[in-house]
């Protein structure tokens, strides 16, 4: 095996920087003309209603499964915890601020890129393959308004609404196991919740849920525009999209806890 020398290795590491860089820049280039470039499309509301179906109704069982388990097991854990030191009465607040402020947002973000964001990117991608994409350029229509934005804005509606769901499912699947099974009383249930969740707690749930259904969306409808059009490219532009999706999510949500809670 030829010995690889150093100014090889700094050549190749200056080429993958300059392949990321240039691929933000695409990026960004293709979110601006989708969202803010001219040329719209009549019938945008009908195909912004048929993606809203689409990314957002389809995703509802995975998201109302997944919360309401997510929130028994949360119930079940938390009283474990709370009942060695006798708060077991104190679970409901436990349960509601854990989902509001991060298990909501967060998992609903991570559910969301693997279930509606890689079907975006196989989607946009085989559209791309087939020479689709090409052909709406030919008659005049820019494929940006046309295919991009209207899946841009389906996912970054969706995703906040399903993010509520979860959260609305999971204190649902709390309180069934805690006051049905445990036998946690259900008015100090209720009112430790109620008192313990503030305006702030809920409005930086659905700051987190906002921001996650931009990146998702975003890397998802540039993945499968900019991936090559072929099946081992369209493959591999969806399997980007569910890892940078995800570690995006989680980075954000660690700068976003700590400038909301870490008193930054």
């Amino acid at each position: 095996m030829r010995k690889v020398s150093a100014v090889e290795r700094i050549r190749r590491l200056g080429r993958a920087g300059l392949d990321v860089v240039a691929a933000i820049g695409r990026s960004v280039i293709v979110l601006l003309l989708a969202v803010f470039g001219r040329g719209g499309v009549g019938n945008g509301l009908q195909l912004l209603g048929k993606q809203l179906y689409s990314v957002g109704v389809m995703s509802l069982p995975i998201i109302v499964v997944s919360g309401f388990f997510i929130g028994m097991v949360i119930a079940l854990q938390g009283y474990n915890i709370l009942v060695k030191y006798g708060s077991e009465q104190a679970v409901g607040q436990m349960v509601a601020l854990t989902l509001l402020r991060e298990l909501g947002p967060v998992v609903t973000a991570l559910l969301f890129a693997g279930r509606a964001g890689s079907a975006l990117t196989a989607e946009i991608g085989n559209m791309k393959s087939t020479e689709q994409l090409s052909s709406l350029e030919m008659i005049g229509v820019d494929p940006l308004k046309y295919i991009v934005a209207p899946r841009f804005w389906a996912g970054f509606i969706s995703m906040p609404l399903l993010a509520a769901m979860f959260n609305v499912v999971g204190i649902w699947g709390a309180a069934m196991v805690a006051i049905d099974w445990l036998g946690v009383y259900d008015g100090s249930f209720w009112a430790t919740m109620q008192n313990s969740v503030m305006l702030s707690d809920v409005l930086n749930g659905v700051v987190k849920s906002l921001v996650f259904a931009f990146v998702v969306t975003w890397v998802a409808v540039f993945q499968g525009y900019d991936c090559e059009p072929t099946s081992e490219g369209i493959g591999r532009a969806t399997t980007r999209t569910v890892v940078y999706a995800s570690l995006a999510v989680l980075g954000l949500d660690f700068i976003l806890t700590a400038l909301m809670f870490g008193d930054l």
